[in-house]
């Protein structure tokens, strides 16, 4: 079969595997869609490292692709929730189980954490097989397409459930990626009355608006600060960083009103600093959110009944034999993409 395999930084290659072999606790997936995250596009520029993953004893070469949807073509004894020709989404995070985080019930926060897809086999191949255990099963109205998008979307409704926001407040989101652009759907879904989206590319400034935003503003623009203070009169109930940079957490800090709070949801590449007395006159609230945890079957349902509609996220869908120079390399440079998906059937 075929499959996109890791081998070193800047080094992802289609090849031909062998087809997995399911265990009794497992099931196989044939993949429909799998997307392309963020933390892929990393991994494909600067690898994967030299480590072995305590749990799953891995390291590169290995299949990437964690956020991805498809049909059980086969299942293990002990496996009696799922049959053959369901439709699942996987939830791809690896976690030990036993550890005080994961017995807190913050599996995502566990010591040893990782993702199928990074430290394991993972979507961007025509099988995968799964614990059961980490399965979704998608209803009739949920396509494999949005099945491919529960795993991000997961990621930004859990940062927008775990924050302060209520109805009506004012919305400010620096970051109009994929999982920015996520953010401002859940957003929207949750009620907010004005949501302000900063970013420096025109394209995605114009999806976002096109996606609910009610106002976009570039980032680099001299004047964003006093704009955002004005058309917010004082400043946001809560600001999302989806960018992770140095410059989105200082304008995040002047553009907060009083008693505000900051939800990161980026990763940062490298440390920042951070005016504390500036958070402590202004009685600012900052937190963050990793990934998520326990948020898959709502974010279904909602996706179900339409009230999150993740489809126009999706801005280019590709075969696995195009996937670096269509999907990785595109990614890197065309800012007009947001959300590619990769198909590695011939059926789809």
């Amino acid at each position: 079969m075929k499959a996109a395999v890791l081998h070193n930084e800047n080094d992802l290659r289609i090849e031909e595997v062998n087809k997995p072999q399911h265990g009794p606790d497992q099931v196989l997936i044939e993949v429909a869609w799998a997307g392309i995250c963020g933390s892929d596009l990393a991994v494909y520029q600067y690898g994967l490292g030299e480590n072995i993953h305590p749990l799953t004893g891995r390291k590169a070469p290995l299949t990437l692709g964690h956020e991805f949807a498809g049909t059980i073509v086969a299942t293990g004894e002990n496996v009696d929730h799922f049959q053959v020709g369901d439709h699942v989404t996987v939830e791809p995070l690896i976690f030990c189980g036993t550890c005080l985080a994961c017995n807190s019930g913050y599996y995502n926060q566990c010591q040893m954490v990782g993702f199928i897809g990074l430290n394991t086999d993972g979507g961007f191949a025509q099988y995968v097989v799964v614990d059961a255990s980490k399965l979704h099963k998608l209803p009739d109205n949920v396509s494999l397409e949005e099945g491919a998008l529960v795993e991000p979307t997961a990621v930004s409704f859990y940062a927008v459930r775990e924050s302060k926001l209520k109805t009506g407040d004012t919305a400010i989101i620096y970051g109009a990626g994929p999982i920015g652009l996520l953010t401002l759907i859940c957003v929207k879904a949750a009620g907010a009355a004005k949501i302000i989206v900063v970013d420096i590319s025109e394209e995605r400034l114009q999806k976002a608006q096109q996606l609910g935003a009610t106002m976009v503003l570039r980032g680099d623009q001299d004047d964003l600060i006093p704009t955002i203070l004005t058309a917010t009169n004082g400043g946001a109930d809560v600001v999302y960083d989806c960018a992770g940079a140095q410059q989105t957490i200082n304008n995040a800090l002047y553009t907060t009103k009083l008693g505000a709070q900051i939800m990161i949801i980026a990763t940062f590449k490298k440390p920042i600093e951070i005016d504390v007395n500036l958070v402590m006159f202004k009685a600012l609230h900052i937190t963050s959110t990793l990934a998520y945890r326990n948020v898959f079957p709502t974010v279904i349902d909602l996706i179900a009944a339409g009230q999150l509609d993740v489809k126009p996220v999706i801005t280019h869908k590709i075969a696995i034999d195009d996937l670096v120079e269509e999907g990785f390399e595109k990614l890197l440079h065309d800012k007009s993409q947001a959300k590619i998906l990769v198909t590695p059937t011939s059926n789809h």
